[in-house]
């Protein structure tokens, strides 16, 4: 075995600043290809340990299906309820504005939380597939399905593409016209080729921004019968896409230190110790347009007091306890987005319920629903 010392001094890179490390590095070893009785590699092991570590429901499925349900993190709903939340608040901004049935609203919201899965599954899929081999150099996610041999390529491929058909027959049996192109815009082009700006970018968060949050137009061109309200929503989409920079960011910064050794780019290695002042500004961004998506959509004061002062008072809270050093204070805060988002939506929709509850025929809609 030969064994190389590699001494380098403290440099800069990316604006994070990297302490004196001593690398050691060895030649690269043949390992056999499965577990045998001398030997078991670690993410084979893995997958054969205790069932009751893994979370729900990895822990009630097959150990043949388990990989897949991995490769669209079903069992971390955080992602998922992030992209659902956009879905919801365009919804609940239209259904404010035109009255929308309470029944109506209730099986959009449901059948919204559902497209956000199929869109979710299909987005993390696409990534691990194009990022498998940065994957295996980063210890979170060297254990991912594809990087640990335990999914093939192929194999991810024609999961991949199953995920695509079922998510154009679940939006196509409920949309229609702009906003079903509009779904598979945010499904196919914008969140398909996300992971390639990781390559070219530091930016790559300021894409997905976009892919995360087009639900936003989907939901309202759905509600409000493909009638699309410019202004109101290109101010949404941009305080959301602030929103997604904040918490996309700070996921970010659970890796930096891996993200550099294997060459991937993103906004916590851009701006290295300017990080937090990054996430301040975009924050105070995403609640100022706040403000002025509800002057514009003429929201109550519930709105206000909840979407508008409940989310200020929010994100005040997650800085103050933040530590960008710390990957599972980075984790905590990134998870603290997905519940920040029930404040938000609650400002809206109850804002909704209360300016309809005098009409008699919303009043009939809530006691049959």
């Amino acid at each position: 075995m030969m064994i190389r010392a590699v001494k380098r001094h403290r440099e800069l890179v990316g604006g994070l600043r990297i302490a004196p490390i001593v690398h050691f590095t060895r030649a690269p070893r043949r390992v056999p290809d499965a577990c045998t009785l001398s030997y078991c590699p670690p993410h084979r092991a893995a997958s054969t340990a205790n069932m009751s570590s893994l979370a729900f429901p990895l822990n009630v499925v097959p150990a043949s299906v388990r990989p897949y349900l991995e490769l669209i993190r079903i069992e971390k709903p955080t992602g998922t309820v992030l992209m659902f939340w956009p879905f919801a608040w365009g919804l609940s901004l239209a259904a404010y504005r035109s009255g929308m049935p309470l029944p109506e609203y209730v099986k959009d919201l449901a059948f919204y939380l559902i497209g956000s899965a199929i869109i979710r599954g299909a987005a993390c899929t696409v990534n691990d597939i194009m990022d498998r081999k940065f994957d295996a150099g980063v210890e979170r996610t060297k254990t991912r399905p594809l990087p640990s041999g335990r999914v093939s390529v192929p194999q991810a491929l024609l999961w991949l593409v199953a995920q695509y058909v079922i998510g154009a027959v679940w939006f196509g049996g409920r949309v229609r016209d702009s906003a079903f192109i509009a779904a598979m815009v945010q499904m196919l082009p914008l969140l398909s080729i996300y992971p390639l700006f990781k390559r070219v970018t530091h930016w790559p968060q300021a894409y997905l921004g976009v892919g995360m949050n087009f639900g936003l137009i989907v939901s309202w061109l759905h509600a409000s019968g493909g009638t699309m309200d410019l202004k109101l929503m290109v101010c949404m989409l941009i305080g959301c896409w602030c929103w997604t920079m904040e918490y996309d960011t700070v996921y970010a910064c659970q890796d930096r230190k891996d993200d550099i050794k294997v060459g991937v780019h993103s906004t916590a290695v851009l701006f290295g110790d300017y990080v937090l002042p990054f996430l301040k500004i975009n924050a105070v961004v995403f609640v100022a347009i706040l403000v002025y998506v509800g002057k514009l959509n003429e929201q109550g004061p519930i709105y206000y007091a909840l979407a508008c002062f409940g989310s200020a008072a929010w994100l005040v809270w997650q800085f103050f306890v933040l530590d960008l050093d710390s990957p599972k204070s980075c984790w905590d805060a990134f998870m603290g987005n997905g519940r920040l988002g029930w404040v938000i939506w609650a400002g809206i929709a109850l804002d909704y319920v209360a300016k309809y509850a005098t009409q008699d025929v919303f009043r009939r809609d809530f006691l049959t629903f």
